[in-house]
Protein backbone atom coordinates (compact mmCIF):
# COMPACT_ATOMS: atom_id res chain seq x y z
CA UNK A 1 0.00 0.00 0.00
CA UNK A 2 1.61 3.23 -1.18
CA UNK A 3 1.14 6.64 0.30
CA UNK A 4 -1.20 9.09 -1.45
CA UNK A 5 1.79 11.30 -2.36
CA UNK A 6 3.56 8.40 -4.08
CA UNK A 7 0.45 7.48 -6.04
CA UNK A 8 0.00 11.13 -7.04
CA UNK A 9 3.53 11.07 -8.53
CA UNK A 10 2.65 7.92 -10.49
CA UNK A 11 -0.48 9.53 -11.92
CA UNK A 12 1.41 12.75 -12.77
CA UNK A 13 4.07 10.86 -14.77
CA UNK A 14 1.40 8.74 -16.45
CA UNK A 15 -0.40 11.91 -17.53
CA UNK A 16 2.83 13.06 -19.19
CA UNK A 17 2.85 9.93 -21.35
CA UNK A 18 5.37 7.85 -19.42
CA UNK A 19 5.03 4.09 -19.64
CA UNK A 20 4.63 1.82 -16.64
CA UNK A 21 8.18 0.42 -16.96
CA UNK A 22 9.74 3.87 -16.97
CA UNK A 23 7.58 5.08 -14.05
CA UNK A 24 8.43 1.99 -11.98
CA UNK A 25 12.14 2.50 -12.58
CA UNK A 26 11.95 6.21 -11.79
CA UNK A 27 9.98 5.82 -8.52
CA UNK A 28 11.50 2.55 -7.32
CA UNK A 29 8.37 0.43 -7.28
CA UNK A 30 7.16 -2.62 -9.11
CA UNK A 31 5.62 -2.35 -12.57
CA UNK A 32 2.48 -4.20 -11.45
CA UNK A 33 1.95 -1.65 -8.67
CA UNK A 34 2.15 1.18 -11.19
CA UNK A 35 -0.33 -0.61 -13.44
CA UNK A 36 -2.76 -1.19 -10.55
CA UNK A 37 -2.90 2.47 -9.54
CA UNK A 38 -3.20 3.61 -13.15
CA UNK A 39 -6.01 1.12 -13.70
CA UNK A 40 -7.98 2.24 -10.61
CA UNK A 41 -7.42 5.91 -11.43
CA UNK A 42 -5.35 6.91 -8.36
CA UNK A 43 -5.06 6.23 -4.66
CA UNK A 44 -7.99 4.69 -2.82
CA UNK A 45 -8.17 3.50 0.78
CA UNK A 46 -8.14 -0.22 1.23
CA UNK A 47 -11.53 -1.66 2.08
CA UNK A 48 -11.62 -3.45 5.41
CA UNK A 49 -13.20 -6.87 5.27
CA UNK A 50 -16.61 -6.90 6.89
CA UNK A 51 -16.73 -9.25 9.86
CA UNK A 52 -19.82 -10.98 11.06
CA UNK A 53 -20.73 -9.91 14.59
CA UNK A 54 -22.79 -11.88 17.08
CA UNK A 55 -24.17 -8.64 18.46
CA UNK A 56 -25.48 -7.44 15.09
CA UNK A 57 -29.07 -6.30 15.51
CA UNK A 58 -28.74 -6.12 19.32
CA UNK A 59 -27.19 -2.67 19.49
CA UNK A 60 -30.27 -1.07 21.10
CA UNK A 61 -30.50 -3.83 23.72
CA UNK A 62 -26.79 -3.54 24.54
CA UNK A 63 -27.05 0.24 24.96
CA UNK A 64 -30.14 0.02 27.17
CA UNK A 65 -28.56 -2.61 29.43
CA UNK A 66 -25.25 -0.75 29.54
CA UNK A 67 -26.93 2.44 30.77
CA UNK A 68 -29.21 0.58 33.19
CA UNK A 69 -26.28 -1.19 34.86
CA UNK A 70 -24.14 1.96 34.93
CA UNK A 71 -21.42 0.82 32.56
CA UNK A 72 -20.93 -2.74 33.86
CA UNK A 73 -20.03 -4.70 30.73
CA UNK A 74 -19.96 -8.02 32.58
CA UNK A 75 -23.62 -7.66 33.59
CA UNK A 76 -24.49 -6.77 29.96
CA UNK A 77 -22.78 -9.99 28.84
CA UNK A 78 -24.84 -11.98 31.35
CA UNK A 79 -28.09 -10.35 30.20
CA UNK A 80 -27.28 -11.14 26.55
CA UNK A 81 -26.94 -14.79 27.48
CA UNK A 82 -30.08 -14.82 29.64
CA UNK A 83 -32.45 -12.87 27.38
CA UNK A 84 -31.21 -13.61 23.86
CA UNK A 85 -29.15 -16.74 24.37
CA UNK A 86 -26.11 -15.01 22.83
CA UNK A 87 -22.87 -16.17 24.38
CA UNK A 88 -19.97 -13.77 23.80
CA UNK A 89 -16.77 -12.95 25.62
CA UNK A 90 -16.42 -9.96 27.93
CA UNK A 91 -13.92 -8.44 25.50
CA UNK A 92 -16.52 -8.54 22.71
CA UNK A 93 -18.99 -6.60 24.85
CA UNK A 94 -16.32 -4.10 25.89
CA UNK A 95 -15.47 -3.37 22.24
CA UNK A 96 -19.17 -2.91 21.47
CA UNK A 97 -19.75 -0.40 24.31
CA UNK A 98 -16.49 1.54 23.98
CA UNK A 99 -18.26 4.54 22.44
CA UNK A 100 -21.12 4.32 24.94
CA UNK A 101 -18.67 4.31 27.84
CA UNK A 102 -17.15 7.60 26.70
CA UNK A 103 -20.64 9.08 26.37
CA UNK A 104 -21.63 7.87 29.84
CA UNK A 105 -18.50 9.35 31.40
CA UNK A 106 -19.18 12.69 29.71
CA UNK A 107 -22.75 12.69 31.03
CA UNK A 108 -21.47 11.99 34.54
CA UNK A 109 -19.07 14.94 34.41
CA UNK A 110 -21.59 17.35 32.94
CA UNK A 111 -22.87 19.74 35.60
CA UNK A 112 -25.29 22.64 35.42
CA UNK A 113 -24.59 25.19 38.15
CA UNK A 114 -27.67 25.82 40.27
CA UNK A 115 -27.82 28.92 42.43
CA UNK A 116 -30.18 29.22 45.38
CA UNK A 117 -31.67 32.45 46.77
CA UNK A 118 -30.67 33.77 50.21
CA UNK A 119 -31.91 31.71 53.13
CA UNK A 120 -33.04 28.86 50.90
CA UNK A 121 -30.50 26.09 51.30
CA UNK A 122 -27.62 24.82 53.43
CA UNK A 123 -25.48 21.95 52.19
CA UNK A 124 -23.96 19.60 54.76
CA UNK A 125 -21.31 16.92 54.57
CA UNK A 126 -18.60 15.11 56.53
CA UNK A 127 -14.94 14.69 55.64
CA UNK A 128 -12.21 12.67 57.30
CA UNK A 129 -8.55 13.43 57.91
CA UNK A 130 -5.75 12.35 60.20
CA UNK A 131 -4.61 15.02 62.66
CA UNK A 132 -1.78 14.94 65.19
CA UNK A 133 -3.30 15.62 68.62
CA UNK A 134 -1.14 15.47 71.75
CA UNK A 135 1.60 13.77 69.74
CA UNK A 136 -0.64 10.99 68.41
CA UNK A 137 -2.29 10.57 65.01
CA UNK A 138 -6.06 10.73 65.41
CA UNK A 139 -8.73 10.28 62.74
CA UNK A 140 -10.94 13.36 62.91
CA UNK A 141 -14.35 13.72 61.27
CA UNK A 142 -15.05 17.25 60.06
CA UNK A 143 -18.65 18.41 59.76
CA UNK A 144 -18.94 21.16 57.14
CA UNK A 145 -22.07 23.23 56.45
CA UNK A 146 -22.16 25.75 53.60
CA UNK A 147 -24.88 28.33 52.91
CA UNK A 148 -25.89 28.06 49.25
CA UNK A 149 -26.14 31.77 48.47
CA UNK A 150 -23.33 33.41 50.43
CA UNK A 151 -20.95 30.40 50.50
CA UNK A 152 -20.31 31.10 54.18
CA UNK A 153 -19.14 27.92 55.93
CA UNK A 154 -19.25 26.37 59.38
CA UNK A 155 -16.84 23.63 60.53
CA UNK A 156 -16.97 21.41 63.62
CA UNK A 157 -14.73 18.47 64.57
CA UNK A 158 -16.05 15.13 65.85
CA UNK A 159 -14.59 11.76 66.70
CA UNK A 160 -17.26 9.90 64.72
CA UNK A 161 -19.96 10.32 62.06
CA UNK A 162 -22.90 8.84 63.90
CA UNK A 163 -26.31 10.47 63.81
CA UNK A 164 -25.64 12.41 67.00
CA UNK A 165 -22.69 14.13 65.29
CA UNK A 166 -24.78 15.07 62.24
CA UNK A 167 -27.56 16.59 64.35
CA UNK A 168 -25.20 18.36 66.74
CA UNK A 169 -23.33 19.83 63.76
CA UNK A 170 -26.52 21.08 62.10
CA UNK A 171 -27.73 22.71 65.32
CA UNK A 172 -24.34 24.34 65.88
CA UNK A 173 -24.39 25.67 62.30
CA UNK A 174 -27.84 27.22 62.81
CA UNK A 175 -26.64 28.99 65.95
CA UNK A 176 -23.39 30.07 64.25
CA UNK A 177 -25.28 31.65 61.35
CA UNK A 178 -27.96 33.04 63.64
CA UNK A 179 -30.93 31.51 61.83
CA UNK A 180 -32.51 28.53 60.09
CA UNK A 181 -32.59 27.83 56.35
CA UNK A 182 -35.59 26.42 54.49
CA UNK A 183 -33.83 23.35 53.11
CA UNK A 184 -31.02 20.97 54.05
CA UNK A 185 -29.21 19.32 51.12
CA UNK A 186 -27.31 16.18 52.08
CA UNK A 187 -25.93 13.01 50.59
CA UNK A 188 -27.29 9.54 51.35
CA UNK A 189 -25.50 8.98 54.66
CA UNK A 190 -26.82 5.89 56.44
CA UNK A 191 -27.22 7.84 59.66
CA UNK A 192 -29.83 10.08 57.98
CA UNK A 193 -31.31 8.20 54.99
CA UNK A 194 -32.81 4.73 55.30
CA UNK A 195 -33.54 4.25 51.60
CA UNK A 196 -33.20 6.21 48.36
CA UNK A 197 -34.40 4.58 45.14
CA UNK A 198 -32.12 5.77 42.30
CA UNK A 199 -34.87 5.19 39.68
CA UNK A 200 -38.02 6.57 41.31
CA UNK A 201 -36.07 9.01 43.55
CA UNK A 202 -38.24 8.03 46.52
CA UNK A 203 -36.46 8.89 49.77
CA UNK A 204 -37.08 7.45 53.23
CA UNK A 205 -35.34 9.52 55.89
CA UNK A 206 -34.39 8.14 59.27
CA UNK A 207 -37.28 8.57 61.72
CA UNK A 208 -35.22 10.47 64.29
CA UNK A 209 -33.69 12.73 61.65
CA UNK A 210 -37.17 13.43 60.31
CA UNK A 211 -38.29 14.40 63.82
CA UNK A 212 -35.24 16.67 64.09
CA UNK A 213 -36.18 18.43 60.84
CA UNK A 214 -39.77 18.92 62.02
CA UNK A 215 -38.46 20.35 65.29
CA UNK A 216 -36.36 22.92 63.43
CA UNK A 217 -38.96 23.47 60.67
CA UNK A 218 -36.50 22.63 57.90
CA UNK A 219 -37.03 20.44 54.81
CA UNK A 220 -34.46 17.70 54.17
CA UNK A 221 -33.44 16.90 50.60
CA UNK A 222 -31.13 14.07 49.55
CA UNK A 223 -29.10 14.44 46.37
CA UNK A 224 -29.33 11.71 43.74
CA UNK A 225 -27.37 8.51 44.48
CA UNK A 226 -23.85 8.55 43.01
CA UNK A 227 -24.26 12.29 42.28
CA UNK A 228 -22.47 13.92 45.21
CA UNK A 229 -21.62 16.82 42.88
CA UNK A 230 -25.24 17.93 43.33
CA UNK A 231 -23.98 19.52 46.56
CA UNK A 232 -20.71 20.68 45.04
CA UNK A 233 -20.51 23.82 47.18
CA UNK A 234 -20.09 21.67 50.30
CA UNK A 235 -17.92 19.04 48.58
CA UNK A 236 -15.46 21.78 47.64
CA UNK A 237 -15.74 23.24 51.13
CA UNK A 238 -14.63 19.99 52.77
CA UNK A 239 -11.52 19.91 50.59
CA UNK A 240 -10.83 23.57 51.35
CA UNK A 241 -10.95 22.92 55.12
CA UNK A 242 -8.56 19.98 54.82
CA UNK A 243 -6.06 21.86 52.65
CA UNK A 244 -6.20 25.21 54.40
CA UNK A 245 -7.30 24.81 58.02
CA UNK A 246 -5.89 21.39 58.91
CA UNK A 247 -2.98 20.45 56.63
CA UNK A 248 0.36 20.24 58.42
CA UNK A 249 -0.91 21.44 61.80
CA UNK A 250 -0.61 19.78 65.20
CA UNK A 251 -2.76 20.39 68.28
CA UNK A 252 -2.31 19.81 71.97
CA UNK A 253 -5.89 18.65 72.53
CA UNK A 254 -9.23 18.15 70.79
CA UNK A 255 -10.50 21.38 72.35
CA UNK A 256 -7.52 23.22 70.90
CA UNK A 257 -8.41 21.84 67.44
CA UNK A 258 -11.98 23.14 67.70
CA UNK A 259 -10.77 26.53 68.94
CA UNK A 260 -8.45 26.73 65.93
CA UNK A 261 -11.34 25.95 63.56
CA UNK A 262 -13.47 28.70 65.10
CA UNK A 263 -10.66 31.22 64.68
CA UNK A 264 -10.00 30.02 61.11
CA UNK A 265 -13.66 30.46 60.13
CA UNK A 266 -13.66 34.10 61.26
CA UNK A 267 -10.15 35.11 60.21
CA UNK A 268 -9.76 33.18 56.94
CA UNK A 269 -12.83 31.46 55.49
CA UNK A 270 -15.32 34.31 55.99
CA UNK A 271 -13.10 37.07 54.61
CA UNK A 272 -11.50 35.40 51.58
CA UNK A 273 -12.58 36.34 48.05
CA UNK A 274 -14.68 33.42 46.87
CA UNK A 275 -13.68 32.09 43.45
CA UNK A 276 -17.24 31.80 42.14
CA UNK A 277 -19.01 34.83 43.59
CA UNK A 278 -16.01 37.18 43.56
CA UNK A 279 -17.08 38.47 46.98
CA UNK A 280 -16.22 37.80 50.60
CA UNK A 281 -18.70 35.28 52.07
CA UNK A 282 -19.21 37.41 55.20
CA UNK A 283 -20.12 40.48 53.08
CA UNK A 284 -22.51 38.52 50.91
CA UNK A 285 -24.06 36.99 54.03
CA UNK A 286 -24.56 40.28 55.88
CA UNK A 287 -25.92 42.05 52.81
CA UNK A 288 -28.79 39.68 52.01
CA UNK A 289 -28.57 36.19 53.56
CA UNK A 290 -28.83 37.15 57.24
CA UNK A 291 -32.27 38.74 56.85
CA UNK A 292 -33.56 35.76 54.85
CA UNK A 293 -32.83 33.17 57.55
CA UNK A 294 -35.65 31.90 59.72
CA UNK A 295 -35.75 32.69 63.41
CA UNK A 296 -34.24 30.33 65.96
CA UNK A 297 -37.23 31.13 68.21
CA UNK A 298 -35.11 30.42 71.32
CA UNK A 299 -35.43 26.71 70.65
CA UNK A 300 -33.62 24.47 73.09
CA UNK A 301 -31.24 21.92 71.58
CA UNK A 302 -32.93 18.87 70.11
CA UNK A 303 -32.27 16.35 72.87
CA UNK A 304 -29.79 13.77 71.71
CA UNK A 305 -30.25 10.72 73.89
CA UNK A 306 -28.49 7.53 72.94
CA UNK A 307 -29.37 4.42 74.88
CA UNK A 308 -26.93 1.52 74.96
CA UNK A 309 -26.83 -1.81 76.76
CA UNK A 310 -23.41 -2.61 78.21
CA UNK A 311 -21.93 -5.30 80.41
CA UNK A 312 -19.67 -4.23 83.29
CA UNK A 313 -16.08 -5.36 82.69
CA UNK A 314 -13.70 -6.78 85.27
CA UNK A 315 -12.22 -3.31 85.87
CA UNK A 316 -15.68 -2.09 87.02
CA UNK A 317 -16.14 -0.03 83.87
CA UNK A 318 -18.55 0.00 80.95
CA UNK A 319 -17.40 0.94 77.46
CA UNK A 320 -19.06 3.50 75.18
CA UNK A 321 -17.48 4.93 72.02
CA UNK A 322 -14.13 3.29 73.01
CA UNK A 323 -14.13 5.25 76.31
CA UNK A 324 -14.57 3.63 79.74
CA UNK A 325 -16.76 4.85 82.61
CA UNK A 326 -16.67 3.40 86.12
CA UNK A 327 -19.61 1.94 88.08
CA UNK A 328 -19.74 0.41 91.57
CA UNK A 329 -17.50 -2.66 91.51
CA UNK A 330 -20.24 -4.94 92.85
CA UNK A 331 -21.89 -4.71 89.40
CA UNK A 332 -19.01 -6.51 87.65
CA UNK A 333 -20.51 -8.93 85.15
CA UNK A 334 -23.97 -7.32 85.32
CA UNK A 335 -25.86 -5.78 82.37
CA UNK A 336 -26.44 -2.02 82.54
CA UNK A 337 -28.22 0.61 80.49
CA UNK A 338 -26.14 3.59 79.35
CA UNK A 339 -27.66 6.94 78.35
CA UNK A 340 -25.56 9.55 76.57
CA UNK A 341 -27.22 12.96 76.64
CA UNK A 342 -25.98 16.55 76.32
CA UNK A 343 -22.40 15.77 77.29
CA UNK A 344 -23.28 13.41 80.15
CA UNK A 345 -23.08 9.63 80.45
CA UNK A 346 -25.64 8.14 82.83
CA UNK A 347 -25.52 4.46 83.75
CA UNK A 348 -28.53 2.60 85.13
CA UNK A 349 -28.92 -0.85 86.65
CA UNK A 350 -32.39 -2.18 87.23
CA UNK A 351 -33.83 1.25 86.51
CA UNK A 352 -31.67 2.88 89.21
CA UNK A 353 -29.01 5.48 88.37
CA UNK A 354 -25.70 4.02 89.59
CA UNK A 355 -23.16 6.34 87.92
CA UNK A 356 -22.98 9.67 86.12
CA UNK A 357 -19.91 11.00 84.25
CA UNK A 358 -19.05 13.86 81.92
CA UNK A 359 -18.79 12.48 78.38
CA UNK A 360 -15.16 11.97 77.36
CA UNK A 361 -13.95 13.96 74.35
CA UNK A 362 -11.72 11.77 72.22
CA UNK A 363 -11.10 8.05 72.28
CA UNK A 364 -9.79 5.43 74.72
CA UNK A 365 -10.15 7.66 77.76
CA UNK A 366 -11.24 6.67 81.27
CA UNK A 367 -13.65 8.39 83.62
CA UNK A 368 -13.18 6.91 87.11
CA UNK A 369 -14.96 7.67 90.37
CA UNK A 370 -12.81 6.44 93.32
CA UNK A 371 -15.96 5.79 95.33
CA UNK A 372 -16.94 3.08 92.83
CA UNK A 373 -13.80 1.09 93.70
CA UNK A 374 -13.95 1.54 97.46
CA UNK A 375 -13.37 -1.81 99.11
CA UNK A 376 -11.45 -3.20 96.14
CA UNK A 377 -8.50 -0.78 95.81
CA UNK A 378 -6.77 0.34 98.99
CA UNK A 379 -6.58 4.05 99.72
CA UNK A 380 -3.18 5.79 99.29
CA UNK A 381 -2.76 5.88 103.13
CA UNK A 382 -4.63 2.89 104.50
CA UNK A 383 -5.44 2.77 108.16
CA UNK A 384 -3.37 0.31 110.17
CA UNK A 385 -4.95 -3.10 110.18
CA UNK A 386 -5.52 -4.94 113.42
CA UNK A 387 -3.11 -7.70 114.21
CA UNK A 388 -4.12 -11.09 112.98
CA UNK A 389 -3.87 -14.17 115.12
CA UNK A 390 -1.64 -16.80 113.53
CA UNK A 391 -3.50 -19.72 112.10
CA UNK A 392 -3.36 -22.98 113.95
CA UNK A 393 -2.98 -24.86 110.69
CA UNK A 394 -1.08 -24.09 107.47
CA UNK A 395 -4.08 -25.20 105.41
CA UNK A 396 -6.72 -23.33 107.41
CA UNK A 397 -6.37 -19.52 107.63
CA UNK A 398 -8.77 -17.08 109.29
CA UNK A 399 -10.96 -14.96 106.94
CA UNK A 400 -9.44 -11.76 108.33
CA UNK A 401 -6.22 -12.50 106.45
CA UNK A 402 -8.06 -12.73 103.12
CA UNK A 403 -9.91 -9.48 103.87
CA UNK A 404 -6.60 -7.75 104.65
CA UNK A 405 -5.06 -8.88 101.34
CA UNK A 406 -8.17 -7.94 99.30
CA UNK A 407 -8.22 -4.49 100.83
CA UNK A 408 -11.65 -4.62 102.39
CA UNK A 409 -14.59 -6.75 103.42
CA UNK A 410 -17.57 -7.87 101.40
Amino acid sequence: MKLPEEVAAVMSLHAKGWGSRRIAKELGMSRNTVRRYVRQGGWKPSAKPKRSCKLEGLEAFVEEQFRRHRGNAEVVRQELKRVHGVGVSLRTVERAVAGLRRSLEAEGRATVRFETPPGKQMQIDFGQCVVVIAGEKVRVHLFVATLGYSRRSFVMAFTHQRQSAWLAGIEAAFRHFGGVVEQLLLDNARALVDRHDPVTREVSFNERFHAFCRYWDVTPKACAPYRARTKGKCENGVGYVKRNAIAGREFGSFAELQAHLEHWMAAVADVRIHGTTGERPIDRFQAQARQALGSLKDRAPFQQIRELSRKVHADACVEADTNRYSVPWRLIGQQTQVQIETGQVKIYHGGVLVACHAEAVGKRQRRLDPAHLKGVISSPHPAPSPSVEPATSELLRPLAEYEQIAGGAW
